[in-house]
């Protein structure tokens, strides 16, 4: 499932101590393990190799430089919903050719850099984009290649918050309205529209709503074909599971497996088949290891108080999303024989495992059977890998934590701990005076 182990009672990250790190670097700080990273990757791209597939790795899902490098290095492209992930994929080494660019809200500056720079293949997500994209390229010079964004209208059976593939969210657009588009838009154009793209929503552990998906997408591509209409390209996006309890995602092959079927006659006749990987590949890769600070009784509860809670990992709260806990050193009849909410464990206590912020939804576990707990132990929070780091925030001037690479018997920092000095560097006066000359982002046309 991933490099992390309890070897005699001791938590390790590959060939690495955790306590080595904790030692070296405190606490908050994600580890991450490169070897799971690049196992992820080759089982995907393993099982869907009849598909041909261009993997495009999700930034969003954890945007860190050295783990995009360590994705480019097996040959995977990358994909984008920000300028900011632009600038991220850049500095990273990416070919641009090799991207995509999705995203509901791309402003003229974002879409000019993303033409400028020779992105592969821009997302769109509505007929307003398309022409917006249109006229950019127009004015620069440039032609670019988009799929459209289409809401298949399929139940993901994921949180409210990340089932994105239904027909009243912001992504998208339905079935009717993307065939209108295909067929207003002037394919004579410097923008060619040769794709549909699709995400369902995240994470969903089972291939039934893909299928419906495809389905569907299959269907309006045969439809704009009779219209005249080219189509190159088909994006499936992301969404694959992670196990967050043991076992509970199936492996890629099992939606491979039943991907093929249907997709194998249209790639045969030349059709391109994108996946945009990101839980599926670094959730499990990554663990979030903190420190508690007190422990206390209150109202019947027992509270375990942490250095970090939701501005390090805020998926618990948001999202009500559970993640593995457990203290990083225990006594050998303590090593938990699976991920779960209740192992079958002796003389565990209920406990809420929670952080430091001045807000009651701080939390990273309510109700979870742990050991018993004191004050200075460090707890890992496993399956943080993916939408960790990358939606941690400095709520109550919360510095954001450190972030560590181990690649075998090696570690290094590849993000260092924020400073509290750091949080006001752009509230510098020096700072503020050097900025005013720049020119804010332009989100509407010239």
């Amino acid at each position: 499932m991933d490099g992390f182990e309890f070897r005699d009672g001791r938590l390790w990250a590959e060939s690495v101590a955790i306590e080595e790190i904790v030692g070296e670097v405190g606490t908050p700080v994600f580890v991450y393990s490169a070897e799971t990273i690049r196992e992820h990757l080759a089982r995907l791209s393993e099982a869907f190799s009849p598909l041909s597939p261009q993997l495009r790795f999700s930034v969003k899902s954890c945007p860190n430089l050295s783990i995009l490098k360590l994705v480019l290095d097996t040959g995977a492209g990358l994909d984008l919903v920000s300028g900011g992930e632009l600038h991220r994929a850049i500095a990273a080494g990416a070919d641009p050719a090799q991207c995509v660019f999705a995203g509901v809200g791309k402003t003229d500056t974002e879409i000019d850099a993303a033409l400028a720079a020779g992105v592969g293949l821009f997302n769109v997500e509505s007929g307003e984009e398309l022409a917006t994209l249109t006229s950019r390229c127009e004015a620069l010079g440039r032609s670019a290649r988009a799929a459209l964004r289409i809401n298949p209208e399929v139940e993901p059976g994921t949180h409210r918050h990340t089932a994105t593939g239904r027909r009243a969210t912001k992504f998208g657009v339905d079935l009717a309205e993307a065939a209108a588009i295909f067929k207003g838009h002037d394919h004579r154009s410097p923008l060619r529209l040769v794709g549909l793209h699709l995400h369902i929503g995240s994470p969903i552990a089972t291939p039934a709503p893909y299928l419906d998906a495809i389905d569907k997408a299959l269907s309006l591509r045969d439809d704009l074909r009779k219209a005249g209409c080219t189509i190159e390209v088909l994006d499936l996006g992301g969404g694959f599971a992670a196990d967050y309890t043991t076992g509970q995602a199936p492996p890629a092959k099992a939606y491979a497996e039943r991907f093929l079927p249907r997709l194998a006659p249209a790639v045969a006749e030349g059709l391109e088949i994108i996946l945009e990987p990101g839980r599926s590949i670094v959730a499990n890769a990554g663990i979030l290891l903190v420190r508690v600070v007190f422990t206390k009784n209150s109202g019947g509860r027992r509270f375990a108080i942490c250095d970090a809670g939701m501005n390090a990992l805020i998926r618990p709260s948001h999202y009500d999303a559970f993640h593995f806990i457990w203290p990083a050193r225990v006594g050998e009849h303590w090593v938990p024989p699976r991920r779960e909410a209740a192992p079958p464990l002796e003389d565990l206590e209920v406990v809420d495992v929670v952080g430091p912020l001045c807000e009651t939804g701080d939390y990273l576990a309510l109700d979870r059977a742990l050991p018993p707990l004191a004050r200075g132990e460090v707890l890992a929070v496993f399956t943080a890998g993916a939408y960790g780091m990358s939606m941690a925030n400095r709520y109550n001037s919360s510095p954001l934590p450190a972030e560590v690479l181990v690649d075998g018997d090696r570690w290094r920092l590849i993000r260092a701990r924020e400073s509290y000095d750091d949080l006001l560097e752009h509230e510098r006066p020096a700072r503020l005076a050097r900025a005013l000359p720049s020119p804010p982002l332009s989100t509407s046309c010239p």
